[in-house]
């Protein structure tokens, strides 16, 4: 008889590895039809919040006829990029509503949506229920990583936080500071989607590492990657990240107030919050204020403590940063700190200017002696000429 194989993505793999590591408990397993139901319909899982069912079902010609062949009891096979990453010993099949199930996820299926078009595009019909292992070294690294980091500091209050860093900036550092003052450790979370969507992770990673290593305490953060994959989409985003991060050993999770999934809904005919679905999760969920540059206050400021109105505001809108990194252009260093647009431009633009050295000590003022120069360098010391202010 032979072997039967399910094709899955990266994404799935990780998902499944993340509930593997008992990162998204109570869930432990695909869920079966009944469980399924039940959670669509309660919202709750194990007397949890969880906000829709953990259901596998791949799309794709081969995946549907190994689903309708599939016998209670039989192991499949999980392949993922040509290799063997695990096996699913099959409690049963069951069909599922693709359109109810975006629904359930982004609180709408609307083919233009972003996440709904992405998922529907991976999303089949037959879903699959059972006890399953799969290999995803990524997922137990980055738990031994934090674990090692308690140890070594002794931590005992640990927050976290959900960021993109796409590009890092001045209201970044400020939440994240903030956020230290008064605790022992923050771990960082730091997206890691599938898409090419802005900044390459590689270089949003090396420009919050830069902002972490020269400007804040030695062992106070750490940097995890976060394969935000589909389950944390849509309005149920911070139920899932509340989830995840307390169960990573977090005491708190540390949100901005336009964090996705914050916000006020209706439910029964009456007014709830997020919190109100969060609050016997076992996880303090604390919000920070927006912050902007007040060019009157002549710095960053809280936009519930600053007295100056809107026009006096410049807002960190991370969109219109990121179109000015795209475009070659250094951000203000009141947007963005000069060792990280300096790094990120670097990355970007690799190899950019021609004859650089001859450009470094022409324009650059230097010790006199002749050495080899960056390009990370030339853009950190263009910076302080467009800072100097004498003739300005």
């Amino acid at each position: 008889m032979s072997e039967k194989l399910l094709y899955i993505d990266t994404e799935a793999l990780s998902t499944l590895a993340l509930v593997q590591a008992g990162l998204i408990s109570p869930v432990d397993k695909l869920m079966n039809q009944k469980e399924a139901q039940e959670v669509n319909e309660t919202k709750f899982y194990k007397g949890v919040p969880f906000p829709f069912a953990f259901l596998l079902a791949p799309k794709g010609k081969r995946n549907h006829q190994v689903l309708l062949s599939i016998k209670k009891g039989e192991v499949v096979t999980l392949m993922n990029e040509g290799k063997k990453v695990g096996e699913i010993t099959v409690e049963e099949t069951f069909k599922i509503d693709p359109l109810q199930r975006l629904y359930t996820i982004y609180g709408t299926s609307d083919t233009t949506h972003p996440g709904v078009q992405k998922t529907m595009a991976r999303l089949g019909e037959i879903a699959l229920a059972g006890e399953y292992h799969v290999n995803y070294p990524l997922i137990e690294d980055n738990i031994q990583r934090i674990q090692n980091m308690v140890r070594k500091t002794n931590a005992k209050t640990i927050s976290s936080m959900m960021l993109s860093a796409n590009p890092l900036n001045r209201a970044h550092e400020r939440m994240i500071r903030q956020t230290i003052s008064d605790t022992d450790l923050l771990v960082i979370f730091l997206h890691k989607p599938f898409n090419t969507h802005g900044l390459r992770y590689d270089i949003r990673y090396e420009s919050l590492n830069t902002f972490i290593n020269h400007f804040i305490p030695r062992n106070k953060v750490i940097i995890i990657p976060f394969e935000n994959t589909y389950i944390f989409a849509g309005y149920n985003e911070l139920i899932l990240d509340a989830i995840l991060a307390k169960n990573y050993g977090c005491n708190q999770l540390v949100i901005g107030k336009n964090h996705g999934g914050l916000g006020l809904y209706y439910d029964h005919n009456r007014l709830n919050s997020v919190f109100d679905h969060c609050k016997n999760m076992d996880i303090a969920i604390k919000t920070v204020d927006e912050y902007v540059y007040c060019d009157t206050c002549k710095t960053l400021v809280s936009t519930a403590t600053c007295p100056h109105g809107q026009h006096h505001h410049v807002h960190y809108h991370s969109e219109s940063i990121m179109r000015l990194i795209q475009s070659g252009v250094i951000p203000p260093s009141i947007l963005v700190r000069k060792e990280v647009s300096a790094n990120i431009l670097a990355s970007l633009f690799p190899e950019r200017f021609e004859n650089l050295q001859e450009m470094y000590y022409s324009l650059i003022p230097g010790s006199g002696l002749l050495e080899q120069q960056s390009e990370e360098a030339f853009y950190l010391k263009l910076v302080e000429l467009y800072q100097t202010s004498s003739l300005t």
